[in-house]
């Protein structure tokens, strides 16, 4: 079992137009440790994860997760894998 917490980080800033200093600003973090966790380079504490989700105003569910995410257009469009 690969010990990786999954992201949609990036997706969810590009979205809300917030840069990673803004995120980092708003959830004590540092702004290097959103690109860390962005990338897969480093999964965040519960503390920071919830903390990073109250301020997108979205469940933790939404942006975290044990297993890969499938592909936006996926889950949109109602696209099944082949």
């Amino acid at each position: 079992m690969s010990e990786q917490v999954h992201n949609r980080l990036s997706v969810v800033r590009a979205e809300r137009k917030v840069s990673r200093r803004q995120l980092a600003d708003a959830v004590g973090a540092h702004y290097q440790t959103i690109g860390y966790i962005e990338r897969g380079e480093y999964n965040p504490s519960l503390y920071l994860a919830l903390r990073i989700a109250a301020f997108f105003d979205l469940p933790v569910e939404a942006l975290f997760s044990l297993e890969p995410f499938s592909p936006l257009t996926d889950e949109v469009y109602g696209r099944k894998k082949a």
